[in-house]
């Protein structure tokens, strides 16, 4: 009877361990999809902020936020709002554009422009010009500032006074740039050239400069030379007119001197040479000869 009622027991054990462990994964594979909704939910909730860089906060009910987030790691209402990230980090931009000038040449120029957005400007700049806002204000506000200075100066003067140009474009900009919110670091020229004709026109005036200045020079040099031959003639004339005196008051005597002074240095060549001898007048070298 024992073994009987033994059986029964032992299958009613067994059903009661498959119910609960069955419980059991159920309420395991409950609670595992409640974390992963809990992890994806609070996924979505956080966001980062990047040094250098600032967020604002787009609400679906309420639209752009005023207020900027800085730097870290922050909340928000999952499929409410949405983060909109700004580089707030000076960054360069080379803006080339071709104008004229004053005197109506045209002129090819490149400003390279470091730039950065105000961060308390933020909701104001991506709601009026949107995340690009680089593209839709640094090009026509370059393009607007230099035309009207360069129109101010001729092609020669763009050249020589290029320190001024820049203090005056980089002046102009800055003001216009900080009316969208952006602030410039930094404006250069980096690049000015004229167009084809203007650069022949300089080529030649140069050249018609160096054959002036060579001309220049060999007037000069005629000028000098003609001068140095009116002051040897002047000299000569003195000089003839000083003989003439000479000889109208010391008669012969002066020819006479000359003529001993020539003697002497004849005579003291021919003495150093070694091939001639000298004979006094009026002796023969052969009755001076010793007799044996």
């Amino acid at each position: 009877m024992s073994i009987v009622h033994t059986e029964p027991s032992l299958l009613s054990v067994k059903r009661d361990l498959k119910t609960m462990a069955a419980q059991l994964f159920n309420r395991i594979g409950q609670l595992g999809l409640g974390l992963a909704v809990a992890g994806s939910v609070a996924n979505t909730a956080l966001y980062n902020v990047d040094g250098g860089h600032r967020a604002v906060i787009f609400d679906r009910f309420t639209g752009i936020k005023n207020t900027v987030v800085g730097e870290g790691t922050h909340f928000l209402i999952p499929w409410v709002q949405k983060p909109i990230i700004f580089d707030v980090r000076s960054r360069p931009r080379n803006v080339p554009v071709i104008t004229g000038s004053k005197d109506l040449q045209n002129v090819n120029i490149t400003l390279r422009i470091l730039f950065r957005p105000l961060p308390e400007q933020l909701p104001k700049i991506y709601t009026i010009l949107g995340v690009d806002y680089d593209e839709r204000v640094l090009p026509s506000i370059t393009t607007e500032v230099l035309k009207a200075v360069v129109a101010q100066f001729d092609a020669g003067e763009l050249i020589t006074q290029r320190e001024n140009v820049s203090r005056k474009v980089s002046e102009t900009l800055i003001e216009r740039a900080g009316q969208f919110g952006v602030v410039l670091d930094d404006i250069s020229i980096t690049h000015l050239t004229f167009g084809k004709e203007f650069t022949q026109a300089v080529e030649l005036k140069q050249v018609a400069q160096q054959d002036a200045e060579r001309a220049r020079f060999l007037v000069e040099k005629a000028e000098q030379q003609k001068q140095a031959s009116i002051i040897s003639a002047q000299g000569d004339s003195e000089a003839a007119s000083m003989l003439a005196k000479s000889f109208g008051d010391a008669g012969e005597g002066l020819v006479e001197l000359r003529r001993i002074e020539a003697a002497e240095d004849i005579a003291y060549q021919l003495s150093r040479s070694r091939q001639v001898s000298y004979f006094p007048p009026g002796q023969n070298i052969l009755l001076n000869l010793p007799t044996q």
